[in-house]
């Protein structure tokens, strides 16, 4: 997706790609990490830096009728009365939420 936006800009040069991850995405920080290292060479996101904001796991209590932030993903109860949740609002996340490119100027 970065590839396609660097080319809409005349294969401006992408600086930085910023993520969020959620804990339930399925993808662990280390491994995406290392993933785009190695995906990016020959690329015009050669030199991007990865930037990856980690989302925590905000669920909907029942009993409370409140958002609540888990402390982890090892145990689905509120926080405050311990009763177990199941509506995740946050902590699935795996989005590009911003890309930062630099035009390259058109040569005269």
């Amino acid at each position: 997706m970065a590839e396609e936006e660097s080319q809409r800009h005349g294969n401006a040069k992408v600086i930085a790609v910023h993520l969020k991850l959620g804990p339930l995405s399925g993808v662990v920080k280390v491994a995406l990490e290392n993933a785009f290292s190695l995906a990016r060479e020959g690329t015009t996101l050669e030199n991007a830096e990865l930037k990856v904001e980690q989302v925590p796991i905000v669920v909907n209590c029942p009993n409370c009728q409140a958002e609540r932030t888990l402390p982890s993903m090892q145990s689905f109860l509120c926080p405050e009365c311990q009763t177990p949740v199941s509506d995740i609002i946050h902590g699935r996340e795996l989005e590009v939420v911003a890309l930062e490119i630099e035009e390259l100027c058109p040569e005269s």
